[in-house]
């Protein structure tokens, strides 16, 4: 009996821990530019590294839905340390998450976004560990965070506002947070604009459903369309991209129309690039209206 019971339990081990358990396929990179190189540093840069991974991939159920592996979410994070003091850590964090496109081996950035506010303890060779409801380990709450945003973005991208749920949990832990000793959590911190605050109100705010109408219809009847019919596909992602124009006018230069045009612009000038004289031209007056600080990359489409 004891021999069956510990078979049943290594199987299921084993089954939680297989890719089709998974939702995410998760690297991490930890660096350190301005910190002084030695041994003690690099063996807990690893050892962060490795917890992160652990945590994102296997360390909590983030959705009920199943996905096949080839349906996992790509998702980076690039943690710079700043500065170090015994266990505590300050610095940022770079996180970037891609969709894959319909009847293609291509990949879509969906997310690209730089937190400036990051601070945590960490431990050697200790698992990060989430407590839903609690603000117990704020690395843990930060990536928690970053992940149900990721979540909302890929679920928006899929079917209009599919995301609410996970923007939903993103925002409790927000709220959660607002008594947390550490910054990056409240209205005012940061630049008053830029940050977890902000990006998730805006998310859940009713006059920006428009740019999550523009996710949905420029991934489902853009992208995803394009092995079909590739003037159609054009089409499509030219009028999603015209449907930000109402909130460019109520909120100029938003956090979240930033985070969406940090993702695409490249993609857009790529996708737009071999289209004709005319076409070329619509997109530039269009995208140096809505995204004016990356004016000089949208002349090549002048």
């Amino acid at each position: 009996m004891y021999l069956r019971n510990l078979i049943l339990l290594i199987s299921f081990f084993l089954i939680s821990k297989s890719p089709f358990s998974q939702v995410f396929n998760c690297e991490v990179q930890v660096i350190a530019p301005t910190l002084q190189n030695n041994p003690a540093n690099e063996e807990i840069f690893t050892s962060l590294r490795n917890a992160m991974i652990e945590y994102v991939n296997f360390g909590y159920t983030w959705t009920n839905d199943k996905f096949e592996q080839h349906e996992q979410i790509d998702v980076s994070f690039l943690l710079t340390i700043n500065s170090k003091s015994g266990n505590d850590f300050n610095g940022q964090l770079q996180i970037t998450s891609q969709r894959p496109i319909f009847n293609s081996n291509y990949k879509s950035l969906l997310m690209n976004y730089i937190d400036k506010n990051v601070s945590f303890k960490y431990i050697r060779n200790s698992p990060i560990q989430y407590f839903e409801g609690q603000h117990v380990d704020n690395l843990a709450d930060i990536l928690a965070y970053y992940i149900y945003i990721i979540l909302g973005h890929d679920y928006d991208s899929f079917s209009f506002e599919g995301g609410t749920p996970y923007f939903t949990k993103a925002d409790q832990i927000l709220s959660i947070c607002q008594s947390a000793s550490e910054s990056g959590w409240k209205a005012p911190d940061g630049d008053g604009s830029n940050n977890r605050f902000w990006l998730i109100q805006n998310a859940l705010q009713p006059q920006f459903s428009a740019l999550r109408k523009t996710l949905y219809n420029y991934h489902i009847n853009g992208l995803d369309q394009c092995y079909i019919n590739r003037d159609t596909c054009l089409s499509k992602i030219s009028s999603s991209i015209d449907d930000l124009l109402d909130i460019h006018r109520s909120r100029p230069s938003s956090l979240n129309m930033q985070l969406f045009f940090n993702a695409k612009s490249e993609e857009i000038i790529k996708i737009f690039l071999p289209s004709s004289k005319a076409t070329k031209n619509i997109m530039y007056n269009l995208l140096s209206q809505l995204d004016p600080s990356r004016i000089k990359a949208y002349n090549k489409l002048k």
